[in-house]
């Protein structure tokens, strides 16, 4: 499969370095430095992209892909207020758009344990959760969008919380997120519940970018000739 990196930092090299490890070809990388090279042509070449950039860049660069009809897996947070802009044009175009703030295969196992605990402790109110989520001083938005959606999926199960919040909060309704940027630290995510008796931690922590990646070039393949909007729940099978 021949493919297109779209954001050549370090994920954009740990994806390389998977997809070749695969028996895939990459065909265009694109950074800062050659971005005049993201032309419809180029990106034609590939039969889909890969796509990791920052919250400034995502939305046109997942865009170009869904209107010069490549398939695009994006890995990019903190641009989702124009997810629906993103959904209209995947329908009009007739794209494939897979979206995930986390491709993790660990992660997305983990956002369901998540789920089902959130589940589990809806009917314990002496049990407050909160969230911390660790990552390196190169992450640009806080929280994360692991943190984010982890955060939702328990606001949809815990009736007590309204909102997330990335700041301590005496408000009950309040669910906390705290983030934490160190060196080095490709991520680590905590869900706390705890009582005045009690505490429960469920934990995920990534060693290296390689389950990041791994995972991306998965969702790449079922990606190939597909249409529609997918997330890493589709490409999984959970």
């Amino acid at each position: 499969m021949k493919i297109a990196i779209i954001g050549y930092g370090k994920m954009g090299k740990a994806i390389e370095e998977m997809a070749l490890i695969k028996g895939h070809e990459i065909v265009l990388k694109i950074d800062l430095n050659n971005a005049n090279e993201f032309t419809k042509n180029n990106l034609q070449e590939a039969e889909v992209a890969i796509e990791f950039t920052g919250p400034h860049s995502a939305f046109e660069n997942i865009s170009k892909c869904i209107e010069w009809n490549v398939p695009v897996i994006s890995g990019s947070t903190g641009w989702l207020e124009k997810w629906d802009q993103i959904t209209s044009l995947c329908n009009q175009h007739q794209g494939c758009v897979v979206y995930s703030s986390n491709y993790s295969i660990g992660v997305n196992l983990f956002f369901e344990l998540n789920k089902q605990l959130a589940l589990l402790m809806e009917p314990y109110n002496d049990y407050d959760v909160s969230m911390t989520e660790l990552h390196h001083t190169e992450k640009k938005d806080a929280p994360s969008g692991t943190a984010i959606s982890l955060a939702e999926q328990i606001l949809e199960k815990i009736g007590r919380k309204n909102q997330w919040v990335n700041a301590a909060s005496a408000t009950p309704t309040d669910l906390i997120i705290h983030s934490e940027r160190i060196d080095p630290a490709p991520g680590t995510h905590t869900v706390t519940y705890e009582s005045n008796i009690d505490r429960i931690d469920i934990i995920h922590t990534a060693h290296t970018r390689k389950g990041f990646a791994s995972g991306a070039v998965l969702a790449a393949e079922f990606a190939n000739k597909k249409k529609g909007i997918f997330t890493m729940k589709q490409v999984l099978g959970l």
